[in-house]
């Protein structure tokens, strides 16, 4: 029997998980595996922790050069990657190609998209949060498929970030509901040590590309946000 495609899939929070466990093994297992493991590598340096004890002067003149290539790395290098990563995975749930090499796409020639609309949906994210959390939750929800619009449709940063308001209306609590569960399964993933973190990546990835690519296939209301105004070209 033919496996059920995503573009028969009703936008749900076990039919994301379900495909997506599914296809992650019956398709491209090794490339999205490597995906993961290279992304998650190569998000080291962003990581990177400076401890000084008091009065340690040698230590705090390194701090700044250190936190700025941090910053830098984190806003103007990972972003490209993340979106690769990303691609990599809706390709695959589209059983399309998935080459390593999609990884480092964003850098042809889409890098400012990238760049720009991860800057803007951090944003307004912060800003959410600092606006008692709530807000910033809901920002984070509505404003998850940006990544897949940018690197899918090509779209301009602002374009995708009202083109993921629209597409994301009434699967709020669906997409928060995914994000609660992958908490669960990252921390299950953990449990059995390194290699179940990585499999609960692949999953917990391919789970809302299926989401994205069950929802793209649906006709998606028109519901600018009023504030950007926006409209895809």
């Amino acid at each position: 029997m033919e496996k059920q495609k995503y573009f028969d899939l009703t936008p749900s929070v076990g039919g994301s998980f379900s495909y997506g466990w599914r296809t992650i093994f019956e398709k491209a297992f090794l490339p999205l595996l490597l995906a993961v493991i290279i992304t998650g590598l190569l998000n080291g340096p962003v990581g990177v922790n400076w401890k000084s004890g008091e009065g340690d002067w040698f230590n705090f003149v390194w701090f700044v050069p250190v936190a700025l290539f941090s910053m830098a790395y984190g806003f103007l290098f990972m972003p490209v990657i993340n979106y690769g990563e990303k691609y990599i995975f809706l390709k695959a749930m589209r059983d399309e190609e998935t080459d390593l090499r999609f990884l480092f796409e964003g850098f042809k020639n889409k890098y400012l998209k990238i760049v720009l609309a991860n800057l803007i949906v951090f944003a307004l994210v912060i800003i959410g949060l600092v606006l008692f959390i709530i807000p910033g939750i809901i920002a984070l929800c509505r404003l998850v498929f940006v990544p897949y619009l940018v690197m899918d449709k090509e779209l301009e940063p602002m374009q995708a970030v009202e083109k993921s308001w629209q597409m994301t209306r009434g699967h709020g609590w669906k997409i928060f509901a995914m994000a609660i569960i992958s908490v669960f399964i990252f921390i299950a993933g953990l449990i059995v040590l390194f290699v179940g973190a990585i499999i609960s990546f692949m999953w917990i990835h391919a789970a809302f590309a299926t989401l994205y690519l069950s929802v793209l296939n649906q006709n998606a209301d028109e519901n600018p946000i009023p504030i950007l105004g926006v409209n895809e070209a």
